[in-house]
């Protein structure tokens, strides 16, 4: 195989294996912009905050998964354990750790706002962006750091098709995190949260903790955004926890504008949506028709296309108002 095969996720011959490669390739990165749109839209269904350091908090994240599993070697050094269990503990860990750091954040920086401008939370957000940015960088240091995940550089041979176990990992875990928000939901603290979406002052009144409410949906962001962080910066083999990461996340933002700032499950659509289009035109339209890095763009241009018909995306909730 050639240098430049290597660097694709799915390594396919031509035709008809050039779309399959493709698809799997759009599904896969579909799957890390669906995890993280998600975590964005929960927490700006719960408390309509748009956060702007959800990027930040997807880098953090994945660094956590980074410490623990490489730096302090848990459970590794204490059990004997086999190298995925042991890998998928140190990510709940980290998970926990994100969960712990999306409620302070929100208790610190976002719950004093609560009532304020939308655009003043905002902005808010986007300096708790540039805040954990500036402090995970100077931690990651200059060097790569590995993830330590079991699956390496490991692929799965199906003759027309070589998928890295990565991929296919992560899309399991989407899919498994995408059916875990759908039941959340379908709990009382799931009910809970979408009656303060819906309406704080009547959930409030209904005896709902919409502090408590706020909190959760930061959890679950955080979490969400790790998750996706972690398989972010391995995609396709990138270092663990490294900025480009939290580049990659803003990159989500398209599919959530897509699927409407809103909606859960436009987020996955939108998501997927977005994989399969970017890794469409940079199978088919980056060379030699448009140069290196088109793909980098079809993501804005769908998402202006979609908002000049559905300016709420495609399963957002429009707003009448009179003027």
């Amino acid at each position: 195989m050639t240098g430049a095969a290597l660097s694709l996720g799915v390594l396919a011959q031509t035709g008809s294996h050039q779309f399959w490669g493709t698809v799997v390739n759009g599904l896969s990165l579909g799957a890390i912009y669906a995890l993280l749109a998600m975590g964005f839209v929960i927490i700006f269904k719960a408390t309509q905050v748009v956060n702007f350091a959800h990027g930040a908090m997807a880098t953090l994240g994945a660094y956590f998964t980074a410490v623990v599993a490489v730096d302090l070697n848990f459970p590794g050094r204490y059990l004997q354990v086999s190298p995925l269990s042991g890998w998928l503990i140190s990510v709940l860990v980290a998970l926990v750790m994100s969960a712990l750091v999306g409620m302070l954040l929100e208790r610190l920086f976002v719950r004093p706002m609560v009532g304020e401008e939308l655009f003043s939370l905002a902005i808010v957000t986007l300096g708790m962006h540039i805040i954990l940015l500036t402090v995970v960088t100077d931690l990651i240091g200059p060097d790569p750091r590995s993830m330590a995940d079991p699956w390496g550089d490991s692929r799965v041979d199906l003759g027309s098709l070589i998928i890295p176990e990565t991929e296919i990992a992560q899309f399991v875990a989407a899919v498994a995190l995408m059916a875990l928000v759908g039941l959340f939901f379908r709990t009382r603290t799931g009910v809970a949260m979408r009656a303060t979406a819906f309406d704080q002052e009547a959930a409030r009144a209904q005896g709902i903790n919409v502090g408590r409410i706020f909190a959760i949906a930061w959890a679950i962001g955080a979490v969400l955004a790790t998750v996706g962080g972690i398989f972010g910066s391995v995609y396709p083999r990138r270092v663990g926890g490294f900025p480009d990461t939290a580049l990659l996340a803003m990159r989500a933002f398209p599919a959530i504008i897509l699927g409407g700032l809103d909606s859960v499950g436009g987020a996955v659509l939108g998501g997927m949506i977005v994989g399969l289009a970017e890794a469409a035109a940079g199978s088919y339209l980056n060379q030699p028709l448009f140069g290196t890095g088109f793909s980098g763009i079809v993501p804005y241009l769908l998402m202006m296309c979609v908002l000049f018909v559905r300016p709420y995306g495609l399963f957002g909730t429009g707003e009448v108002r009179r003027v």
